[in-house]
């Protein structure tokens, strides 16, 4: 099962290293993690998205909390939380493919950011169903590179 969850931790050398060698201890797969600074320049907030079965994703919080640069661990369950990701993609698009991958972007309310002779290269935020239906309907056209951030969440 997916589980995303959000570590505040302090901004010091070493912890995200610690927190990413707990995970891998304990067998978790990581399908997604993030890292950046809070609006507290001496805090960052890292988050995850683990693949694994309730049981061992609450031993795998309390462990957690154990660290000493941990300051807060957050699971959200279904519903509880607004998550999001950034998207650059690099289509194949020519001139006679260019207007149609621009109004298939025009509906995922995307933004082109660099237009290039042979390429197009995208710029979508959204939700994993939103990020995966854009990329099934211009993967015909030749994805010819992806660039994903993973997931942020934040409680409501």
């Amino acid at each position: 099962m997916r589980h995303t969850i959000s570590v505040l931790v302090e901004n010091k050398f070493g912890v995200l290293a610690r927190v990413a060698g707990m995970f891998s201890g304990r067998g978790f797969n990581i399908e997604t993690l993030n890292v950046a600074p809070t609006h507290d320049a001496s805090l960052s907030r890292i988050t995850a998205v683990l693949i694994s079965d309730d049981s061992a994703l609450d031993l795998c919080i309390k462990q957690l909390r154990k660290l000493v640069n941990v300051v807060d661990v957050v699971d959200f369950t279904e519903g509880q939380a607004v998550s999001r990701e950034l998207v650059l993609i690099k289509v194949k698009a020519d001139s006679k493919t260019r207007s149609e991958i621009m109004q298939i972007s025009d509906i995922f309310r995307t933004k082109i950011v660099n237009v290039a002779h042979d390429s197009l290269i995208i710029e979508m935020t959204g939700d994993d169903a939103k990020v995966s239906a854009f990329l099934k309907l211009v993967e015909p056209f030749g994805i010819l590179e992806l660039a994903r951030t993973g997931a942020l969440a934040q409680t409501r």
